[in-house]
């Protein structure tokens, strides 16, 4: 009878601190090495359905919306305020088909062209080189160019770099200053095709290893002040990675500043759910698919360790999301996508995911900023809404170019049927005043969680924060509820003795700082 007790008691015991288990995170606060550069947050923007056309530009002769030179005004601030550090255009696929003098010189004379990729409209070359680059100024963002590799030319290439950057007597230089614009732009990204496996060309990898080496061989002018321009290779989709070590292994690496890679959180490319009406079942294969994000730049930055032990080459995650079925009635090649509570938990997870790796992954672009997969802004005519998304990433914006804090997590699991994921996603770094912020999403639709985190080498004595969420997770913004889901003060925080504990709600991001 004793021994039996002894075991009902031990079972008991495992039983309860199962049931029970206490989320726990250790915080190092004197442990900060790597910076967590502000160029992962940044974003893609693709002559692709309403990203462009309707969504930044509405034309010059628009009464209706308040703009500049045609690019909406209430958009920019917006994005102003979110503080997005560099923005990718003119795609994705898109920039293979690009012709990119066929959109500079008077708008009257730019020839028509078919969007072969994204719905067989016509492209009339309206929005072109000095929009984009004019309005990137306007925000107060770096523009990256994407280059026409798949369908164009060395020399055009090698002539876009020289008629934006080139300040001196040269053809493309004189054709700028013809077109309206003396002073170059100063544009240090650029893009050496895009998906070069897939829409891209669908090339070989050793085969588009030498197309590189063609092409930035004549793109090594300098900008500014003989600072180098910083050439990111079209990279991997997901887990090829013999594409990444090929790459690493045939590109010399005095040529190579970036490698690019794409992973999107797509159930099925076939079937990929709805964007709002999903399952928990959708729900939970979405998230499995966002947190295989920490696995893949794992992988592939191992790979170039290999290559690049002094980490001189970033990785660049230029295409990242949830991609979901169209909005039923809406344009399928348009990939217009509601935004929900799933998304705001995607994004925050994932941030934080490239927080832990940042010392390789030096830049990132989710897809895409308005009206197209994962936007952070909804236009429909003069209405404008924010999205569950762009309130995550402006909640973030205290990590760009702060230090990254090492954290150990040690999380409850979110459970559906037989299967598990982590039920919280935790970042922490420490800014240039001093201030510790700390990023933790709950990703469990059912359950709060409840998180103790020791911290170590912070001297604070209080804690602040905000909090994004709502009641379910299929909850979203409209234009008549453009304020449905929106950041709040949060007071679930308190510090005591260097131990902060915190009580998250399901499906919510919460970021505190301590002071």
């Amino acid at each position: 009878m004793k021994h039996l007790l002894t075991i009902l008691c031990g079972i008991f015991l495992f039983v309860s601190s199962t049931v029970f288990a206490q989320n726990k995170v250790t915080l190092s606060g004197d442990l900060g090495k790597h910076t967590i550069n502000k160029h992962i947050y940044g974003h893609f923007a693709e002559h692709l359905g309403k990203c462009i056309y309707g969504g930044f530009y509405v034309g010059e002769n628009n009464t209706k919306i308040p703009n500049k030179d045609g690019v909406r005004m209430d958009v920019v601030n917006a994005l102003k305020k979110m503080k997005i550090p560099n923005l990718r255009w003119p795609g994705g696929c898109f920039a293979d088909t690009y012709q990119w003098k066929d959109g500079i010189g008077p708008k009257a004379n730019r020839p028509k062209i078919v969007n072969v990729w994204w719905g067989n409209v016509t492209e009339d070359n309206s929005f072109g080189t000095h929009d984009f680059l004019n309005m990137c100024e306007l925000i107060g963002t770096e523009p990256y160019l994407a280059g026409n590799v798949g369908s164009g030319t060395v020399k055009d290439l090698a002539d876009w770099v020289q008629y934006v950057n080139f300040k001196g007597v040269s053809p493309m230089s004189d054709l700028r200053a013809k077109n309206g614009r003396e002073n170059p732009w100063k544009v240090r990204y650029w893009g050496v095709g895009n998906e070069a496996w897939g829409c891209g060309g669908n090339m070989k990898p050793d085969y588009y290893a030498n197309i590189y080496r063609q092409y930035a061989t004549f793109m090594n002018a300098s900008f500014e002040n003989n600072e180098r321009l910083f050439r990111i290779a079209s990279g991997a989709s997901d887990n090829d990675y013999n594409w990444t070590e090929t790459l690493m292994r045939e590109i010399p690496h005095n040529m190579l500043e970036g490698i690019a890679m794409h992973h999107y959180s797509v159930i099925d490319w076939k079937q990929k759910g709805p964007s709002t009406t999903f399952t928990e079942e959708l729900y939970f294969k979405t998230m499995k698919e966002a947190l295989l994000m920490d696995e893949l730049v794992k992988r592939h930055s191992t790979i170039m360790d290999k290559y690049d032990p002094a980490k001189k080459v970033a990785l660049v995650v230029d295409e990242w999301g949830g991609w979901y079925d169209v909005e039923p009635g809406t344009n399928p090649g348009f990939l217009f996508q509601q935004n929900t509570m799933r998304d705001a938990v995607l994004a925050g997870a994932t941030l934080n995911i490239f927080h832990k790796y940042c010392e390789r992954v030096r830049m990132a672009n989710l897809a895409q900023v308005v009206n197209v997969l994962q936007s952070v802004i909804l236009t429909n005519e003069e209405k404008m809404i924010l999205t569950p998304t762009y309130h995550v990433l402006e909640m973030y914006n205290v990590h760009q170019d702060a230090t990254m804090l090492p954290v150990e997590v040690q999380s409850n699991d979110y459970t559906f049927g037989n299967e598990k994921l982590p039920a919280i996603s935790v970042s922490a770094s420490r800014d240039k005043n001093g201030a510790v912020h700390v990023s933790l999403v709950n990703i469990d639709p059912n359950k709060a969680q409840e998180i103790t985190i020791n911290v170590t080498g912070v001297n604070a004595s209080g804690v602040t924060g905000r909090i994004l969420t709502s009641t379910k997770v299929q909850d979203y913004n409209t234009f008549e509820n453009p304020s449905k889901i929106q950041p709040a003060t949060f007071s679930g925080a308190s510090l005591k003795n260097n131990t902060l504990t915190v009580k998250l709600p399901p499906v919510a991001v919460v970021v505190l700082e301590l002071k």
